[in-house]
């Protein structure tokens, strides 16, 4: 069953802005930290595809979020969402602490798909229910 469905587009040069703006302290913010490691060895090969992996997490996680019904508030927060990918490079989402013990106490599965394009990024998000009474 289908508990929450969420979208979210992002506008890269808006992302590009904020770094431009704010550094790597913006990234912080949004990033775990294997996520962060990521986005800095992208970065140093090829700056643009950088800023497009930051866009597509900003935009996963607000997709996410909106799907879980919370927005970002607590126990949702940035860096407590990981947008990581499997060995066959379907994205998947890997909550940490108090968001993971709120997720997994629901009885929660997620789906999400990100895609960039030059200018923007966009994700789709679906959380499913297989308990009745989560709901």
């Amino acid at each position: 069953m289908i508990y929450g469905i969420g979208t979210d587009i992002c506008d890269v040069r808006r992302i590009r802005a904020s770094l431009a703006r704010h550094g790597d302290r913006f990234a912080r913010k949004i990033l775990s930290d294997a996520e962060f490691a990521t986005w800095q060895a992208r970065s140093a090969r090829w700056p643009e595809r950088g800023i497009r992996y930051l866009a597509t997490r900003f935009s996963a996680k607000e997709a996410f979020s909106k799907a879980i019904g919370l927005g970002m508030v607590m126990p949702m927060t940035w860096r407590l969402c990981e947008i990581s990918n499997l060995a066959s490079g379907k994205p998947a989402i890997v909550l940490y602490g108090g968001l993971k013990d709120w997720f997994e106490g629901k009885g929660l599965s997620v789906h999400v798909s990100v895609t960039d394009e030059t200018d923007y990024a966009a994700s789709f998000c679906v959380v499913e229910s297989l308990d009745k009474t989560s709901l």
